[in-house]
């Protein structure tokens, strides 16, 4: 029996219109349309300036048909270049803008549902007080802002700037390029991601693993323009992002969840701890818990948060690995020689690879990533696997 909430309170109070919130909603709306659901955004626009992209293979059917209503970018394959080779993979790639997630949730969620503009003071397990003293009572509260630093988890970080670019002429660039890391390293792993998303237009990043949570935007902008430069490319700048993305290799979950979350709150997206470790992928986890909550949203709300968390833990111990790997990148490694982990990791199987983005490596896989030829003096190798990385305390900047 469908448990319903007096008419004077809304079923699901969602905080944060990002992508998690955003995909929660809509798996909500979808799955459950007899339910009142509020999304509380604090920006006028839902999902902020972004840019996500995943691999075809990231979602299960589930995950691709809640995706579906988007308009994405799709190619039927991606490159991949390092010093010592380059290569061209046929795993379909897709991509959604923020400006495409938001548009795409305004026409699939029903008229009530987005909230924009509306600043959450407060929330507990049962409301949502919103500045200006509005109170919201609700059934379920479900957390889905952005992941904040913790001295709880331990890593390193992510630092990207990214520019839409529209070039004068065609570009030319057919397939995505995910990493080009033939350019040069910088003091740590330094890659440039390229994805051609029409004939003159491009987006084109600047990615750093470094040790630090720093990003110097007027260094990544000229190292942007000396990399469209050397590809021939005469442009004009539409629009750019910037980010700095906790890349995790140790910690202690419940310490973090307990200083992250509210009693009874359903904690979710990347600020519960779903994400990939390495790669800081969110999309995939984002889509799988969006369901889950849909399929369990009768339950109370402490019990649904309860659910969500145990969840958590799951994910956390089934990703393990990559935090392991995470540990090897950042203690066993050199800054400038990392980039042998990954010209090494992009030689295996096409399969292997698309298990370890999905986050689903299986032991063979794993067994075959760790051994034959480590990229990593086994002296530095042993230690880091010992340790938990160094705390994230710092704030990113």
């Amino acid at each position: 029996m469908t448990r319903r909430a007096p008419p004077s309170i809304v079923d699901v109070a969602i905080i944060g219109g990002g992508l998690a919130g955003g995909l929660t909603a809509l798996a909500l709306a979808h799955k459950r349309p007899e339910l009142r659901i509020r999304l509380f955004e604090q920006g006028e626009t839902l999902g902020g300036n972004h840019r996500w992209s995943w691999f075809e293979t990231d979602l299960d059917a589930g995950g691709r048909a809640l995706l579906a209503p988007f308009r994405t970018c799709l190619w039927d394959g991606y490159r991949v270049r390092f010093p010592a080779h380059a290569r061209a993979l046929d795993t379909p790639y897709r991509s959604l803008s923020s400006h495409d997630f938001d548009i795409g949730l305004r026409r699939e969620l029903p008229e009530g549902i987005i909230r924009c503009g509306s600043e959450v003071a407060s929330f507990g397990h049962d409301h949502v007080m919103l500045a200006g003293d509005e109170r919201i009572p609700a059934r379920i509260v479900v957390d889905c802002r952005s992941a904040a630093p913790s001295a709880h988890m331990a890593g390193g970080w992510q630092v990207f700037m990214g520019r839409h670019l529209r070039t004068h002429t065609p570009h030319g660039v057919d397939l995505p390029i995910i990493m080009d890391a033939t350019v040069d390293q910088l003091g740590g792993y330094r890659f440039v991601y390229v994805l051609p998303i029409g004939a003159c237009d491009l987006f084109v990043e600047d990615t750093y693993y470094q040790d630090e949570p720093e990003l110097d935007r007027s260094a990544l902008s000229a190292r942007i323009d000396a990399y469209c430069e050397a590809q021939g490319w005469q442009y004009d700048c539409i629009a750019h992002e910037t980010g700095v993305l906790p890349v995790i290799t140790g910690g202690d979950l419940d310490a973090y969840r307990e200083q992250q979350s509210e009693p009874g709150v359903v904690l979710a997206g990347a600020r519960g701890g779903f994400t990939h470790p390495l790669t800081s992928y969110t999309l995939p986890f984002a889509a799988e818990t969006a369901l889950a909550i849909a399929d369990h949203a009768d339950l109370p709300g402490e019990q649904l948060a309860a659910l969500v968390e145990r969840k958590a833990k799951q994910h956390w111990r089934a990703t393990a690995f990559y935090r392991l790997l995470g540990r090897m990148l950042f203690q066993a490694a050199e800054p400038e020689q990392r980039v042998r982990v990954f010209e090494r990791f992009y030689t295996l199987s096409p399969d292997l690879i698309e298990r370890f983005y999905a986050g689903r490596s299986s032991l063979a896989d794993k067994a075959r990533i760790l051994i034959d030829k480590p990229p990593v003096p086994v002296s530095r190798a042993i230690p880091a696997l010992l340790s938990s990385g160094r705390p994230m305390q710092g704030n990113p900047q």
